[in-house]
């Protein structure tokens, strides 16, 4: 009996996120009857993650225990042989017996993208929020620094989470635009852990920032006040991509 890791890429356009869920197309729900069908057997999969419908991943890291003897370097070819195309498997690596994709994650970095342009793209669409207004990029990551830190991150979570600790640190932030694609703006942050819609909400606030309807250097209030009416709008899910799992 094996541990594995397989690390998968997706665009999160036609999936209704990870979680399986009667009668929706998800990305838990594909990969693992792909998965049963390369392995010949039904093996429980554990996701890192759970991401919202609409959303991408960069990497998303899932494990499961199998008895299957395919080696590590051949099974992504196999699985990608079965996937559709938005879904692809990259890595897969023999974990020790206790490793769980889950519960051993230290942290995340998520990544947003904003095409800040007069004009769409229409190759970007449903993966970059299209913001036609101007961005100052330095502005905005000067704003981003004030995540920093460990804070109850109350006013970043949208209502229906059940998650009562909602203290989170914040490793990592910034928002730079892209030196070969100017109009694209991108926000990173890296976490211990991230609430329901915490980066749509991040990214939002800082939206209002630059558009005036938030003042400046108001973060570390709208974080002490821990109400979700204090911060801004939840960005699209488009928008955003699970970029690394840290373990």
């Amino acid at each position: 009996m094996r541990n594995l890791m397989v690390k998968l890429k997706y665009d999160g356009k036609d999936f209704c996120g990870w979680q399986v869920q009667n009668g929706l197309r998800t990305v838990q729900s594909v990969f693992q009857e792909t998965l049963w069908d390369v392995l010949g057997e039904k093996t429980p999969i554990h996701g890192c993650s759970r991401t919202d419908s609409g959303v991408h991943a960069n990497e998303f890291c899932v494990s499961f225990r199998t008895e299957c003897s395919v080696p590590c370097d051949r099974l992504p070819l196999a699985l990608n042989a079965k996937l559709p195309c938005d879904i692809a498997a990259f890595d897969c690596i023999q974990m020790p017996n206790d490793f769980h994709a889950r519960y051993n994650c230290r942290g995340k970095q998520y990544r947003y993208l904003i095409l800040n342009s007069q004009l769409r793209d229409p190759f970007l669409h449903a993966r970059a929020l299209w913001y036609k207004y101007p961005l100052d990029a330095e502005f905005l990551n000067a704003q981003a620094q004030d995540y920093l830190g460990m804070h109850d991150f109350s006013a970043f979570c949208s209502a229906g989470s059940d998650v009562q600790d909602k203290v989170r640190t914040v490793s990592q932030c910034g928002v730079r635009r892209l030196a070969d694609n100017p109009d694209m703006l991108e926000f990173t942050v890296t976490a211990d852990g991230f609430l329901y819609n915490m980066v749509r909400i991040m990214v939002g606030t800082l939206l209002q920032m630059s558009a005036g309807m938030l003042k400046k250097d108001s973060i570390p209030d709208i974080i002490l006040s821990k109400d979700r009416n204090k911060s801004g709008f939840t960005a699209a899910a488009c928008g955003l991509y699970l970029n690394k799992v840290l373990y």
